[in-house]
């Protein structure tokens, strides 16, 4: 226990002193020449750290980020219809990106909150997976093929605030993987654990995406815990992790956006040749 409650002080600090340098990092348009874009959101229902409730921000945060493919958590009312917080339309018009399309959603934008946007290629897959556990919650599975012939499958989950439930939803997520071919994926999303050891549902998703790269993403303003995460099952498929932190990302939600560079087709296999 101590252990842990020295670490998490650590962390503490280290946000606080990274403080002192936030805002000074340049977020440069991303060259796709060095592979493909992805980030993950949790947009908390479009309310900001502020209170106030504006899609707007959100969608100017992700034209920011200039992902060619974006999950995003909590995109819809949480209970009841599960009404969508995301004008699509606009946000195509205002972003360049497609959301995935889902069956059986009347008024929600996303399943279960979680929602894909893409730039370019065609979905070949969708996959509504409805996950275990006290609280309503889903991971949504789409395979894009791209324009030069490569495919890419994208898990977008959010998992729940129980130990239990999120280890039950990491299983759950593993068992959909084997069913499947064996294909470059990713998994992204606010997996609300930030925590290792046998009992974490990172130790579970290990055995197929390995560890993650711990990258404090939450709360936006000070960033301690790595509750989002990007992991891929291939060696070498995702670049470093990063966290998109600019002043209207600290204030559009509590969470900041984290973003990677894929690297497909014949950069993977020269990455993959250069590890082995």
């Amino acid at each position: 226990m101590r252990d842990k409650r020295n670490k998490l002080q650590s962390q503490i600090l280290a946000s606080i002193k990274a403080r002192r340098t936030r805002g000074t990092v340049v977020h440069a348009p991303h060259d796709r020449s060095h592979g493909m874009l992805i980030a993950s959101y949790n947009v908390h229902k479009c309310v900001g750290v502020d209170g106030k409730f504006d899609p707007g921000r959100i969608s100017h945060v992700i034209r920011e980020i200039g992902a060619d493919v974006i999950a995003l958590q909590e995109a819809d009312s949480r209970f009841g219809e599960r009404r969508g917080l995301l004008d699509l339309a606009w946000m195509e018009r205002e972003t360049g990106l497609c959301p995935v399309p889902l069956s059986g959603v009347a008024k929600a934008h996303g399943w279960h909150g979680n929602v894909i946007f893409f730039r370019e290629g065609l979905v070949r897959h969708v996959h509504q997976v409805k996950l275990p556990g006290l609280e309503p919650r889903g991971a949504l599975l789409t395979e894009i093929e791209l324009e030069d012939g490569s495919s890419l499958r994208v898990i977008a989950a959010h998992l729940g605030l129980l130990n239990r439930s999120r280890q039950q939803q990491a299983r759950t997520i593993l068992d959909v993987m084997r069913s499947r071919d064996d294909t470059p994926t990713v998994l992204m999303g606010d997996l609300n654990e930030w925590r290792l050891g046998d009992r974490s549902a990172l130790n579970t998703l290990s055995s197929v995406f390995g560890l993650p790269p711990a990258v404090p993403s939450f709360p936006s303003r000070l960033p301690v815990f790595a509750l989002d995460r990007i992991m891929a099952n291939r060696p070498g498929l995702i670049e470093a992790v990063h966290t998109h932190d600019t002043p209207l990302a600290r204030l559009a939600s509590d969470h900041l956006p984290i973003k990677a560079v894929v690297k497909l087709g014949s950069a993977l296999a020269h990455t993959q040749a250069a590890v082995d």
